[in-house]
C-alpha cells in the first residue's frame, strides 16, 4: 500500500508538472516536488500503518526493608543498632544492584521514608502485612524486617503474611533472658455501682531461671484496696488474680496495681498499670404495680432483672406507699385502684410504663394521662405487631416481632395526642388499623411507654424458641427501661466520649448536632475546646465531618486531667465534659525481643531470623537464593500513523508553499 501510494503521489506530481509542459525549469521541479509530498502524506493517513517498536526493560526482585519505628526500640537501647543495621542493607551496592530496594518505617502506621525517630506509640506489624501484600501483589519479593518483634495491636502477625513471600526479620535487643514481674493485662468493667463490689481480673507474667516471691497489690491514694502474695519459678510463669473491689465513692476512681519483688529488673515501668472505674450512684429500682396476677408479670421482672443492676419489685396498687425510692412504675393493666399510684409518680415525677388488658379501666385511664384517648368497648380481639424502622427515640433492632403471638386487648380504637412516637403499630388479621402497640410519649420532660395488650410473657417464650435464648427479647426489654429511668431530654447536641483514656490509645471524641425535627444538621460548625486541669494549657480544634457524625483525634494529649467544652457555632450550644488521661505506655512493657514470634514468622514463611551481628551472613544469603533472578522484559509499543501529526502539518505546509509559489510566479 505504501509503495502503490509513492506511485500514486509521483504520477499525479509527473502528469501536473511535466506532461506536456513545454518549460521544464526549476520552479516546475519545485512544485512537482510540494505536490508529490502533499499527496504522498494524505495518502500514509488514510492507509495508517501501525510502526512497531520493540524495547527490552530489566524487572529487579523487590526487597522490602522495614524498620520498627516504635519507641519500644529506644527502650531496649536498641536504636543504633537498628540504624547500623539499615545502613548496611541499604547501602549495599550487590543488594542494589540485585534487588529494587524499598525502605518502610513502621510504627502504629506504615509509611515510606528512610528517617526514624522511635517515637511511635504502637507497633503494628499485621499493617505491615497488609500494606507489602497490596502494593506488592503479584510480584516475587524478599523482605527484610528489622524489628525487636513486640506488636501492641493487631492480629497475629505470624500469619498475616504471604506465606509464599518469605521474610527475613532482623531481631534487634538484648536475647539474654532477664529476670522481669509485669502486668500483662487488668480486665475490669468500665463502670460498677455505688457500695457494690466490681471485679477485676489481672495477668501477672514472669521471666527468669529461678524462684521468686513476690506481693501484688491494687491502692488507691494512700489506700490499699487489695493485697495478694504471688510466687513464680522457671516452670510457672503466669498466674491469673481474681480481686473484688469496693465502690466506696461515687464518680471516675482511678486505681493502681502494682507487683514487686526483693529482686532487681532491668524494667519496672511494667510493674504498675493504672486503671479506672466510674462508679454510678445507685441501682436502678422499678416498682411493678398490679391488682391481678398474670403471667406477664412474672416474664417483665425476669427480662429487666436479666441486667443485674435492676431490681423489680412487685407490689399491689395498696402498698406502694412511696415512689421516691423508684426509679420507674410500671402500672400493669390499672384500674380505678391505681389513683393513689398515678397521683405519687406525678407528683414526684417518675417515669411510667402503662401496660394494658382485658381487665383495664379505659375511663379511668384517660383521666389520668392526655397522650392517648381510648376509646373502647368491652370486646376482645388479638393484635399482631409491626415493627416501624423509623423509630429513633433509642436504638433498637426488629426481633421479629412480626412473628409473635398476638397480644389481646380490648376492641376500640386509640387516637394518638400530642409527641407520641410509635416502635410497634398494630394489625388484626394482617390488616394495618393505624393504632399503636407499643409506643412512647414525652411531655415536659416526663416519659411515658404504653404497651397496649396482655400475654408478653409469649413473645419471651416465642424468642426463646426462635434464638434458642431469651437475649434478644430480654435487651430489648432492657433498652425501653433504660430509656424511661433516664429524665435527660433530648438535646440538639450529643456527644460521645470515654472517661478515661490510656496514653498512646485512640483518643477520639464524636459528637451529634440536631435541628429542632431532630434531624441531623449538615451545615453545623462544632469545635472543641480542651483545658488540662493541672497546667491550664488550652487546645482549640474543629470537628471534622465523617459520614454520620462529627469528629475530633486528640491523640498525644499527656497524662492528666482534661476538661473540654464542644460549641456548635451557629447557635452557640455548649456541651461541657471531662476525661482523664492515664499513665501507660504499652511500648515499655518489655525487656527482650519476642524471638519465639519472629522464629514462627520465618518458618511460616521459609526464612530465616538474624541478629544484628549476622548482617553479612543475610546479605549472601539473598544475593545467593536463585529465587531472586532479574528479569528481562520486552516492551512493545505499537503507534499508528494517523497519531503522527507533524505528518498532517508536513501535507498542509507543502500544499501551502505550492500555492504561494504558483500565486507568485503567476501560474494560478
Amino acid at each position: 500500500m505504501i509503495i502503490l501510494s509513492l506511485g500514486i503521489a509521483a504520477g499525479l506530481s509527473y502528469y501536473q508538472y511535466f506532461y506536456k509542459a513545454k518549460n521544464l525549469s526549476n520552479v516546475y521541479r519545485f512544485l512537482a516536488f510540494l505536490r508529490f509530498v502533499a499527496i504522498f502524506s494524505v495518502l500514509l493517513l488514510l492507509i495508517n500503518p501501525v510502526i512497531t517498536h520493540k524495547s527490552f526493560e530489566v524487572v529487579k526482585s523487590p526487597l522490602i526493608l522495614a524498620v520498627d519505628n516504635s519507641s519500644s526500640i529506644a527502650d531496649l537501647k536498641a536504636d543504633a543498632s537498628v540504624k547500623e543495621v539499615y545502613e548496611k542493607l541499604s547501602s549495599n551496592a550487590a543488594l542494589r544492584d540485585k534487588f529494587d530496594v524499598q525502605t518502610y518505617k513502621f510504627d502504629q502506621e506504615v509509611s515510606v521514608s528512610n528517617a526514624f525517630d522511635f517515637k511511635g506509640k504502637q507497633t503494628n506489624l499485621e499493617q505491615l502485612a497488609k500494606n507489602i501484600k497490596s502494593v506488592y501483589r503479584s510480584a516475587n519479593r524478599a523482605a527484610v524486617i528489622i524489628t525487636d518483634g513486640n506488636q501492641t495491636i493487631g492480629n497475629d502477625y505470624v500469619y498475616s503474611f504471604d506465606a509464599e513471600q518469605a521474610v527475613y526479620p532482623v531481631a534487634v535487643g538484648d536475647t539474654t533472658t532477664f529476670l522481669d514481674l509485669r502486668i500483662a493485662e487488668l480486665n475490669v468493667n468500665k463502670y460498677a455501682f455505688h457500695k457494690n463490689k466490681f471485679p477485676a481480673e489481672i495477668f501477672l507474667n514472669y521471666s527468669g531461671n529461678k524462684n521468686i516471691s513476690a506481693n501484688f497489690k491494687i491502692v488507691q491514694g494512700n489506700n490499699t484496696l487489695f493485697t495478694q502474695q504471688v510466687s513464680f519459678s522457671p516452670e510457672k510463669k503466669s498466674m491469673v488474680i481474681q480481686a473484688l473491689l469496693p465502690a466506696e465513692q461515687p464518680g471516675l476512681q482511678v486505681y493502681k496495681a502494682i507487683v514487686t519483688s526483693a529482686e532487681k529488673e532491668k524494667n519496672s515501668y511494667n510493674n504498675t498499670k493504672n486503671f479506672a472505674v466510674e462508679v454510678l450512684d445507685q441501682k436502678t429500682n422499678v416498682a411493678l404495680v398490679s391488682a391481678i396476677n398474670h403471667p406477664d408479670l412474672g416474664a417483665l421482672k425476669r427480662s429487666i432483672e436479666t441486667n443485674p443492676q435492676r431490681k423489680v419489685r412487685v407490689l399491689k396498687p395498696s402498698e406502694l406507699s412511696a415512689t421516691d425510692q423508684y426509679n420507674l412504675v410500671i402500672a400493669y393493666q390499672p384500674t380505678a385502684d391505681f389513683k393513689p399510684v398515678f397521683d405519687a409518680a406525678h407528683r414526684a415525677g417518675i417515669n411510667m410504663m402503662i401496660v394494658t388488658g382485658v381487665n383495664t379501666d379505659y375511663s379511668f385511664l384517660n383521666q389520668q394521662q392526655s397522650n392517648l384517648v381510648f376509646k373502647m368497648s368491652g370486646q376482645r380481639e388479638d393484635y399482631t405487631a409491626d415493627f416501624d424502622a423509623g423509630f429513633n427515640w433509642f436504638s433498637i433492632e426488629n426481633i421479629g416481632f412480626e412473628q409473635f403471638p398476638p397480644l389481646q386487648n380490648a376492641f376500640g380504637t386509640i387516637t394518638v395526642n400530642g409527641n407520641v412516637s410509635t416502635l410497634l403499630s398494630a394489625k388484626i388479621r394482617n390488616i394495618d388499623i393505624e393504632m399503636p402497640l407499643l409506643a412512647f410519649a414525652e411531655n415536659q420532660g416526663k416519659r411515658t411507654a404504653y404497651w397496649l395488650g396482655e400475654n408478653a410473657w409469649k413473645w419471651r417464650l416465642q424468642s426463646h424458641v426462635d434464638n434458642k435464648s431469651f437475649e434478644k427479647y430480654d435487651v430489648f426489654v432492657d433498652k425501653m427501661v433504660q430509656y424511661l429511668t433516664s429524665n435527660n431530654a433530648r438535646k440538639s447536641l450529643v456527644v460521645n466520649h470515654e472517661r478515661f483514656y490510656n496514653s498512646g490509645d485512640a483518643l477520639e471524641i464524636t459528637a451529634q448536632y440536631f435541628n429542632k425535627n431532630y434531624e441531623p444538621d449538615e451545615q453545623a460548625r462544632l469545635t472543641i475546646q480542651v483545658v488540662n486541669k493541672n497546667t491550664k494549657q488550652t487546645k482549640k480544634y474543629d470537628l471534622l465531618k465523617t459520614n454520620n457524625a462529627f469528629k475530633v483525634n486528640l491523640d498525644g494529649l499527656s497524662a492528666g486531667q482534661y476538661s473540654f467544652s464542644v460549641k456548635e457555632l451557629n447557635t452557640n450550644t455548649v456541651y461541657n465534659g471531662t476525661f482523664e488521661v492515664l499513665d501507660f505506655d504499652i511500648e515499655k512493657q518489655f525487656v527482650n525481643p519476642d524471638l519465639n514470634q519472629l522464629k514462627q514468622l520465618a518458618a511460616q514463611t521459609k526464612g530465616q531470623v538474624y541478629v544484628p551481628n549476622q548482617v553479612d551472613a543475610l546479605v549472601k544469603s539473598l544475593l545467593e537464593n536463585p529465587k531472586y533472578q532479574a528479569i528481562e522484559k520486552a516492551i512493545v509499543r505499537k503507534t499508528p500513523l494517523i497519531d503522527w501529526v507533524w505528518l498532517l502539518v508536513i501535507a498542509a505546509l507543502a500544499l501551502a508553499t505550492e500555492w504561494f509559489t504558483r500565486k507568485y510566479n503567476g501560474l494560478l
